[in-house]
């Protein structure tokens, strides 16, 4: 063969796709032909689905109608080789990058409401989860994998922080895979994967750009494009993504500062590197610099109940209405309790002095390397990711409480590589198999820093009331007043949260492979396996990391940790002489000077035996305000590593009764590694999560194959879910036997093991085309997620009455997050008006029915049913060459609360509107 027609191959292999098919659907084109689509080739790149798109626009450009699309030839690379969507023996749903671009749908929340039964769970940038089938809400401690994977161009991101800040722009396809994942590529998954593929490099120039300008200051940018360096040699693509905008929710005490604003900028460059027809090299970097946009706190609050769910008084004694009241904080007169902190003052704001925006940043690298040898293709995938995070949080009130109520710093790094060998299609059986390595090191800080109001806002009501005074009741000078302000002004630790620093290292080691037996023309077999041995280990510590002004007021110390403090009574503050040495006696001399204005005399202690009841009785106050903040302390310790080999299998049967129909059953299951965690200081190691997933489904081509109407229905079992559970608090149990505490036995909430979930359903995920000008596109699923056996969950707030047991059994209950009915539908239509010009209409609208919100499972923790619509109506060239809209997000304003608690909800983000503009060069 010549070299020109070797070059003409390549470059044939190179536009191919696994969206250029369903592209080509969405966009009113042709279809290509199983004889011209590249499915022989089990690697190729999975993007350039704009050069098969534009071929059909230009072919179709004018008034006449496009031809009726078959539907049938879609085809997808869910399982690393471009197939047909109807003989994929697995639940699949599929959006292209085309519909995405349509409604400005770049988030991974937008994402979601586009593919079928797949749910975004509230959080900020690092604590929002992925879950699929109803399962995934519960569970975010740093040293845990998630239970959804997330591979975008064939890297997995085994942490959803990388995704949650980044704009994920010039998308070829996106793809969901359900159930447990793991024995075609990368990271194990135990219910399912969301594969993100980008466009990639093409050796045929091209250039889009989109602007949108909106309500709120909203400005965002988009470019792509790329082409040849050398010809047949080298290609490249670019994308640069800008998004700025204010938020909905404002911020009284800084009208600068919005909640759910954008504050993002990302990058990528890929070069595409063909030296010979049997080597392909794609090379990729990604940068998000580091922005910062305000999620937390976003929250109105509402009047705490005051009964409890036994019918019981709640004293509100923490309640912010009590503390609130207090003359410490009466003295802002613009600031009060029921016209400022309750119901976002009126007019959806808050109104928060320290809450500062959460500044994430990541970067990436990775290098696609593949080689044909023979009827074989070997591939290698190199990636490297990093993440930065750095929260700083507010309590909610304008008072200097918290100067960083509970703050993140966090620093992720992850290195993959994965070796896969794939044979050619065709034969008795296709197979790939591989092996895959994976580091990570998480290093993560919690951290807690408390202002001068502090004192006043902890303190009990006796403690305050004996404080707050001018004089105290025996006539003696008071210096109340200044002990609260400096029991916590100043002080930072890193915090028990669950634990201050915390350094994660983890390692993954497996093998793995996957096999079509062509059995018979119609009847193949699907067999895989996996065995992944992992190696994980958990090194933290909590610590004060900074005294503040009142380190006299440490007690002596907490667990072993030496904090330097005089030795008195707990209750009346008088001295326990014996315990405290000459030099523990001359710091409560101090203490007496530094509050009520003792001399100090010669002999050490004197100073401080001096003051009356009263004024050490307010020394003890101050002690106790601080130790009840500081909790629990313990020097740099090493959990229990976790350590083993773990299995994954799948075999499913499918049978083609015809070319439009295809029956499968499949029985997969999987495996999530346990978690390396301390406790309360305390090792506490958590078992593996086993997930078994059965599923039986049914794929149709209909009406002259312009319908694709696939439906399963689906079984999974969980034994060992990881998330919040109440467990024996070993520290606080072990500490109550030493003080002679009765009942002993305490409990806290931890991550831990549910026995058993179950989630069963049917999902059902169609796309038609019969309708000129159009395409619909549509995801349902009936969900029954629960728990089978779940006897120690937390109680939630409306049973901390005194007499509620520690836990509750939860077993039966459907799972948080949800939701039993979920749907989503796009349409997009054009109406050709003239020359080549075009009236637009794209939508997609996402519907859940009611959930609760509370992982606890409060009572007021439901949601209400919703839908969201997303609407543009533009006008533009049937090419795309040129396009101009209004965008409406949320077009019918759903104001249904995104979340809820007894005490405060998270609104919805309203209607929002604005222009577009966009086209190709």
């Amino acid at each position: 063969m010549s070299v020109p027609n070797l070059m003409s191959r390549r470059r044939s292999f190179l536009r191919g796709s696994s969206a250029a098919l369903l592209g080509s659907v969405l966009l009113l084109g042709t279809v290509q032909s199983e004889a011209e689509s590249p499915n022989k080739a089990a690697n190729a790149p999975s993007a350039a689905s704009d050069n098969a798109a534009s071929a059909s626009e230009d072919a179709g450009a004018g008034q006449s109608a496009p031809p009726v699309t078959d539907l049938s030839k879609i085809v997808v690379h869910t399982r690393n080789r471009l197939e047909p969507l109807q003989d994929v023996p697995v639940s699949v749903s599929v959006v292209t990058g085309t519909e995405l671009d349509r409604l400005d749908s770049f988030d991974i929340s937008s994402i979601t409401k586009r593919v079928g039964n797949l749910s975004w769970n509230l959080g900020n940038q690092r604590t929002f989860s992925l879950s699929i089938r109803g399962i995934g809400k519960q569970g975010q401690t740093e040293a845990q994998d998630p239970s959804v994977g997330v591979v975008v161009d064939g890297v997995n991101y085994a942490y959803n922080a990388l995704i949650s800040s980044y704009d994920f722009t010039d998308i070829d396809t996106v793809e969901l895979a359900r159930g447990p994942q793991g024995t075609l590529q990368g990271k194990n998954a135990t219910l399912g994967v969301l594969s993100i593929n980008t466009r990639r490099p093409s050796f045929t120039p091209g250039a889009e750009y989109s602007v949108t300008v909106g309500q709120l200051g909203t400005v965002i940018g988009h470019a792509a494009g790329g082409g040849p360096v050398i010809d047949d040699l080298l290609a490249w693509r670019g994308t640069l993504s800008v998004e700025k905008g204010k938020g909905d929710v404002g911020n009284l005490y800084n009208p600068d500062d919005t909640y759910q604003n954008k504050d993002r900028v990302t990058g990528r460059v890929q070069f595409l590197l063909t030296p010979t027809p049997d080597f392909t090299a794609r090379f990729s970097y990604n940068l998000t610099p580091v922005g910062g946009e305000t999620t937390n706190g976003r929250a109105i609050n509402t009047p705490t109940p005051a009964l409890y769910a036994n019918g019981s008084t709640n004293t509100l004694s923490t309640d912010p209405a009590v503390r609130l009241a207090r003359p410490w904080f009466t003295q802002q007169s613009s600031y009060s309790y029921a016209k400022t902190y309750l119901y976002g003052a009126g007019l959806n704001n808050v109104d928060s002095d320290y809450q500062h925006p959460l500044y994430t940043g990541s970067d990436g690298a990775s290098a696609e390397l593949n080689w044909t040898l023979g009827n074989q293709i070997l591939t290698s995938i190199t990636g490297y990711e990093e993440y930065r995070f750095n929260a700083i949080n507010d309590e909610g009130t304008p008072f200097d409480i918290y100067k960083n109520a509970g703050g993140f710093l966090n620093h992720y790094k992850q290195l993959s590589q994965e070796l896969r060998l794939s044979s050619q299609t065709g034969g008795f059986v296709d197979y790939q198999t591989g092996l895959y390595f994976f580091k990570m090191t998480n290093d993560s800080e919690y951290r807690r820093a408390w202002g001068g109001d502090a004192g006043a806002w902890f303190a009990t009501p006796q403690q305050y009331g004996r404080l707050d005074v001018a004089v105290n009741p025996d006539g003696s000078v008071s210096g109340g007043r200044y002990l609260l302000r400096n029991s916590l002004d100043g002080l930072a630790m890193d915090f028990n949260a669950p634990a201050g620093l915390q350094l994660i290292r983890n390692k993954s080691y497996a093998a793995f492979g996957q096999a079509d037996w062509h059995l018979t023309r119609k009847f193949t077999v699907t067999t895989g396996v996996r065995v992944t041995r992992e190696d994980r280990e958990t090194t933290a510590d909590s610590l004060i990391t900074d005294n503040g002004a009142g380190a006299e007021l440490n007690p002596v110390s907490i667990n072993g940790v030496a904090l330097g403090g005089f030795a008195s009574n707990a209750t009346t503050g008088a001295l326990t002489a014996a315990a405290n040495s000459a030099t523990q006696l001359s710091l409560a001399d101090l203490a007496a000077n530094k509050y009520f204005g003792v001399p100090i005399a010669a002999v050490p202690g004197a100073a401080y035996g001096s003051l009356t009841a009263a004024q050490q009785r307010q020394v003890a106050d101050a002690k106790a305000i601080r130790l009840s903040q500081v909790g629990v302390l313990f020097y740099p310790t090493v959990a229990q590593p976790f350590k083993k080999t773990q299995p994954a299998f799948v075999v499913s049967p499918r049978y083609k009764f015809s070319d439009s129909e295809t029956a499968y059953v499949s029985y997969q299951y999987g495996e999530k590694a346990g978690i390396s965690q301390l406790v309360n200081g305390v090792s506490y190691l958590v078992a593996p999560e086993k997930n078994t997933s059965y599923e039986i489904g049914l794929k149709s081509s209909l009406l002259d194959r312009t319908l694709i109407l696939n439906v399963d229905f689906y079984l999974t079992k969980i034994k060992n879910y990881q998330q919040a559970v109440r467990i024996l608090d070993q520290y606080t149990t072990n500490l109550n036997i030493q003080n002679g505490v009765t009942p002993a036995t305490a409990y806290t909430s931890a991550t831990g093991n549910v026995p058993k979930v179950e989630s069963r359903g049917v999902e059902v995920d169609a796309i038609y085309a019969g309708i000129r000008n159009a395409t619909i596109r549509f995801s349902g699923a009936y969900t029954d997620a629960f728990y089978k056996d779940f006897p120690n969950s937390a109680q939630p707030v409306e049973n901390g009455y005194t007499a509620a047991p520690p836990y509750r059994d939860l077993s039966g209950q459907t799972l948080p997050g949800a939701s039993k009915f979920t749907a989503n539908i796009g349409v997009d239509y054009r109406y050709p008006v003239w020359d080549n010009k075009a009236l637009r209409l794209s939508f997609n609208t996402a519907y859940n029915s009611r959930f609760n919100s509370d992982n606890s499972l409060s009572s007021y923790g439901w949601v209400p049913a919703s839908s969201i619509t997303d609407i543009e109506i533009g006008f533009g060239r049937m090419d795309n060459k040129f396009d101009a809209g209004i965008l409406v997000k949320n077009a019918f304003n759903d104001r249904t609360y995104l979340s809820q608690t007894w005490n405060s909800y998270t609104p919805a983000v309203s209607r929002w509107i604005g222009f577009v503009a966009s086209g190709k060069l």
